[in-house]
């Protein structure tokens, strides 16, 4: 099995070196001082369940590799539409893409089913560029429950969490999905294959849609946000908005606004993906997050007044982030 994964950072250089493990041509697409390191020394990766190195292949040039039998994108969504000049030359006539992404996926109505079968969500897929690139029916859905981080180039820190659950979107149990999944397990890692991946996008998102934005705006850690009461009963108004939106669309999702609330305290002083974004002036992904949300809020019918503020002054944020040299 040939795997090429496209954004070989702490995710990405993560699942490359467990895939190595489990005996897959594995080739890693990465920039930069990290991807020298790798070239070098291979992935180190440090973990509570034992470190280990991958020496595996590495470049930043996709022709290098040629087409592979699964992309894992382990790309931020806001460079999905960009990404089309690195990921053709990945591609054959059955590639899968399995796509690691946060929030709501340009492949959502994708053989969905029900009134909203086929609709194109604008804001995660603007005027179709997403799907111009990555085709839905190659689509692979990702959610990630692992916690890693980059500690230096070529070293990735396992903090917590093996999990990766992926699933096809219009709920098959495919071989594809059975056979990364199998590569996956054989790596060390979870990987379950759900035939309703969509409920597993919206437990993921009733925390990114909360947490994120409100840390950039707040530049404040998870403990600090759940133990201010302002901020906290913003947070809970968003969440509770959210499973409305997903309650609409057929998704109900087993866990509670206390619960997510209680594991994001326990967390500590954690600072989002976003804040360091901000932080770092990277581009924030706020749309997949919380526009996608909103925008699907408005083919429901939903009121979510909270979130339409939160992502007004969010998206202001962002832009001024942007233009901040």
């Amino acid at each position: 099995m040939k795997v090429a994964v496209l954004g070989a950072g702490a995710i990405g250089a993560y699942v490359g070196a467990a895939l190595d493990r489990a005996g897959a041509d594995v080739h890693l697409i990465a920039r930069g001082p990290h991807l020298a390191a790798m070239r070098r020394h291979g992935v180190r990766v440090e973990s509570p369940r034992g470190d280990f190195t991958a020496r595996v292949h590495a470049t930043d040039d996709p022709t290098e590799v040629g087409p592979a039998d699964f992309v894992f994108l382990g790309l931020k969504a806001n460079a999905y539409a960009a990404c089309g000049p690195l990921i053709a030359p990945l591609l054959h006539d059955t590639t899968a893409v399995v796509a690691a992404q946060n929030g709501i996926p340009w492949w959502y109505f994708h053989r969905h089913g029900g009134p909203h079968d086929g609709h194109r969500v604008e804001s995660v897929d603007p005027g179709g560029a997403v799907s111009a690139v990555l085709a839905p029916e190659r689509a692979i859905g990702c959610v990630v429950y692992a916690a890693t981080e980059l500690s230096g180039p070529g070293v990735v820190r396992h903090l917590e969490g093996t999990r990766f659950s992926i699933g096809e979107p219009d709920r098959s149990a495919s071989k594809r999905c059975e056979v990364f999944a199998e590569a996956m397990r054989a790596g060390g890692l979870k990987c379950p294959v759900e035939r309703e991946l969509r409920h597993d996008i919206w437990i993921k998102l009733l925390g990114n849609i909360s947490f994120n934005p409100i840390s950039a705006l707040a530049r404040a850690t998870m403990r600090e946000m759940c133990l201010h009461g302002g901020t906290r009963q913003v947070i809970e108004l968003m969440m509770h908005e959210t499973l409305a939106v997903a309650a609409a669309l057929g998704c109900r999702p087993d866990i509670s606004v206390e619960r997510r609330l209680a594991g994001a305290e326990r967390v500590g002083d954690h600072r989002t993906s976003t804040l360091q974004d901000l932080e770092r002036g990277k581009p924030l992904e706020l749309d997949v997050l919380l526009a996608a949300v909103v925008e699907l809020a408005d083919i429901t019918d939903v009121p979510v007044p909270t979130l339409r503020t939160v992502h007004a002054l969010s998206d202001l944020l962002a832009t001024q982030s942007r233009s901040t040299p």
